[in-house]
């Protein structure tokens, strides 16, 4: 109980950013020797509370502004804390996980009728195979999963034979703005690293070249990878169009889409249309971890169609082949914990009309740093914001108009962002991003900063407040 106290106490009063230390400062306090006499819970407890939390970010504070994993949902916290006592392994139903096996399965369903895939009836589920689904561990496993897939439809049987001819497993991805998991996928499913990126027009793929990228390489795809809501900016590409311009080209390519950022959307029905069409996707990624508040880790693999999930299955003694062994479909993962219950908790909690107010809160608040960063005479919005996330840039003295120089725009703005994680009262979060919209330098790499407005606490004023604090910062830095 006291552990508890402490946890929550973290979250609503501990800073933003911990205190600064050196690296090697902090291994050779704490990379010691194992104690030959035990302390006991109660004073680990307390050495916990003293000596590691105040060297610990906290994400769910409002001025931690760069990402959107605040881990604080109450019904999620809670949840997570009965999973970890309860000890189910979904490795096994009937006598591991006797009833979370269903709760995931719930969960499932709920993810995938939010984004439009037909689920079967309820009375027709009787197997793991009717899911449809799996929960993974983030979404570097779900987009490698799905790269599994995209690679057993290209070949079917490589699971057993190996690669081979590893240039037909080529994969294409919007330049500049891919996530580094699909990449990663590649090699590790033994693929290889054929990326083919494809130029974008204002963070969305340039549909002109996406056919001559697949006429270019026709017979030689195995997936093509869209975005609903990038990494960086949060763009949602025409997803759609996207469909239908690959299912022309060659309907056997897998579809994929990284829906990481953009699950909110579905939930509202303001903003869900701007989601229209990724139920034709083979598989889409979600990760409820980064938003919607559910403690790490907790990601999902969706696919259109459940029988496809066979085809990266693995046969061992040691699981049971029961009906809902989940088991049988977790690749890379042999005990499963029930990570499920965070999300079934939160969901049920709040209801398809209060996630999807949740998502249009974001999405006005974003809104508004958007004009308040057009209002400021320094700063230079770089995107149109789908959803949480405003990327932008600050003008150094002598450059007005945001053109010309973009070495020292890109100087000022890294020195900023030093100065900020510095001063650790705020933390936004900077990248590299293709100026796709000619914002400074049409065809320029710019670093940019980045807002995202997914807090709960995040309210107008502290987007005032930010703004006037990196105003004295930048001050300073003149």
């Amino acid at each position: 109980m006291d552990a508890i106290d402490v946890g929550i106490r973290f979250k609503r009063e501990a800073p933003a950013l911990a205190e600064p230390s050196d690296p090697l400062v902090l291994r050779d306090w704490f990379v010691d020797d194992l104690p030959a006499v035990g302390v006991g819970a109660e004073a680990v407890t307390a050495e916990i509370v003293e000596r590691l939390l105040p060297l610990c970010k906290n994400e769910a504070h409002p001025q931690f502004c760069g990402f959107g994993d605040t881990g604080d949902d109450p019904a999620a916290l809670a949840a997570g804390i009965i999973a970890m006592f309860t000890q189910q392994n979904l490795i096994n139903q009937r006598f591991d996980a006797p009833v979370a096996t269903f709760i995931e399965i719930a969960v499932l369903r709920w993810l995938r009728e939010a984004l439009g895939y037909v689920n079967p009836q309820r009375e027709d589920i009787q197997t793991v195979w009717n899911v449809g689904g799996l929960i993974t561990t983030g979404g570097t496993m779900s987009n490698t999963i799905a790269m599994m897939l995209a690679r057993e439809n290209q070949a079917p049987g490589t699971m057993q034979s190996g690669v081979e001819d590893p240039e037909r497993f080529s994969i294409i991805v919007p330049a500049g703005v891919g996530h580094y998991s699909v990449r990663a996928a590649c090699t590790w499913i033994g693929t290889g690293a054929h990326i083919i990126q494809v130029p974008t027009i204002g963070f969305r793929y340039d549909q002109d070249e996406l056919r001559k990228a697949l006429a270019e390489h026709e017979g030689r795809i195995m997936s093509v990878v869209a975005y609903a809501g990038d990494s960086r900016t949060q763009t949602i590409d025409r997803l759609a169009d996207v469909a239908q311009i690959v299912r022309e080209a060659d309907p056997r390519i897998w579809l994929h889409a990284d829906a990481c950022w953009g699950l909110p959307m579905a939930f509202s029905e303001r903003l869900r249309p701007r989601l229209a069409g990724i139920e034709q996707f083979d598989s889409v990624t979600v990760d409820p971890h980064k938003v919607l508040a559910i403690p790490y880790s907790l990601s999902a693999l969706l696919v259109r169609e459940p029988e496809s999930l066979r085809t990266v299955s693995t046969f061992s003694d040691l699981i049971m082949q029961e009906d809902f062994a989940f088991g049988q479909v977790t690749p890379f993962v042999g005990t499963k914990s029930w990570g499920s219950l965070k999300l079934w908790a939160m969901m049920r909690s709040h209801g398809r009309a209060g996630l999807g107010q949740i998502a249009e809160r974001r999405v006005a608040l974003a809104g508004r740093f958007a004009e308040l960063v057009d209002a400021h005479p320094r700063l230079v919005r770089l995107h149109d914001p789908d959803m949480a996330a405003v990327a932008f840039c600050y003008l150094p003295p002598g450059i007005e108009d945001g053109t010309g120089d973009v070495e020292a725009v890109n100087t000022f703005n890294k020195a900023l962002h030093s100065a900020l994680l510095a001063d650790r009262r705020w933390f936004l979060h900077t990248f590299t991003l293709p100026d796709d919209l000619g914002r400074i330098a049409p065809g320029a790499t710019v670093q940019a900063l980045r807002l995202v407005s997914i807090n709960p606490h995040l309210t107008e004023q502290h987007l005032t407040d930010l703004l006037a604090h990196l105003d004295a910062l930048a001050l300073d830095l003149c």
